[in-house]
């Protein structure tokens, strides 16, 4: 069962945090994970949500994302996202 990880992202120290993506992307791969949006122009329908930069990742299994969440090798990268940004999100899974 798929499951997704939707966040929004406010940057606020944008050199910080292309040190992030330049870093990210072969962990998420390393954990099952891959990009399914990474940016891009928000269309707001009906919300209060104030969407800044909108990241969806989608993993096969909740155990793979938990897994590259707590791995060692993320933990210093999401160390310079946490300086560099803010970040809302939710997992939602398919279990359809």
């Amino acid at each position: 069962m798929a499951v997704y990880s939707i966040s929004s992202i406010n940057v606020k120290d944008w050199d910080k945090y292309q040190e992030y993506m330049k870093h990210v992307p072969p962990i998420i791969e390393q954990y099952g994970g891959r990009y399914l949006v990474r940016g891009g122009e928000i269309i707001a329908d009906n919300t209060d949500w104030e969407l800044k930069r909108i990241v969806i990742l989608e993993f096969p299994t909740i155990d793979q994302m938990d897994a590259f969440r707590n791995s060692p090798e993320y933990a210093p990268v999401a160390a310079i996202r946490h300086e560099a940004a803010d970040t809302v999100g939710f997992t939602v899974s398919d279990n359809e």
